[in-house]
């Protein structure tokens, strides 16, 4: 559906002001289906984004510090986030041996389980969500979204 539509606004300023809006208005709604299909799995997507950050530093752990970097979600907390996951027994939370003022954070076996059945199934359901537009036009929107950050 257009923009127009979904927000019943028939003009904007220009269109870089459109632009700003659908935007914003897409990464809402990306995030509401997001968590839609993160819901059995009891997380958010910013929980989910931390294990999915573990899963792919596995076996190595993370600093909350590595985490809060690596965040999509900038404004999130990590730390809080963290105790959450480990409250559900995905994460573990360890003192470095190297360091210990460094609390070293890895993924649980149950959190490896986890983070593995919610991205094969989230992945298949934003293909299919996706399968409106080609790869090719796909690759250019990620062209133009990286360029609009540069």
């Amino acid at each position: 559906m257009k923009l127009e539509e979904e927000i019943q606004q028939r003009v904007f300023k220009t269109e870089y002001h459109k632009l700003n809006i659908n935007i914003l208005f897409t990464s809402a709604w990306l995030n509401q289906l997001t968590a839609l299909y993160l819901k059995p799995y009891n997380i958010s997507w910013q929980q989910f984004n931390i294990l999915r950050i573990l899963k792919g530093r596995h076996p190595e752990p993370a600093t909350i510090k590595v985490l809060a970097e690596r965040m999509i979600d900038k404004m999130s907390n990590a730390s809080r986030l963290v105790e959450k996951l480990r409250q559900k027994g995905y994460v573990k939370r360890s003192e470095c041996k190297h360091d210990r003022r460094r609390v070293d954070i890895v993924l649980t076996d149950l959190g490896i389980e986890v983070v593995e059945q919610a991205s094969e199934q989230l992945e298949a359901a934003m293909v299919e969500r996706m399968s409106s537009i080609s790869e090719e036009e796909a690759a250019i929107t990620n062209n133009i979204l990286d360029k609009l950050r540069d």
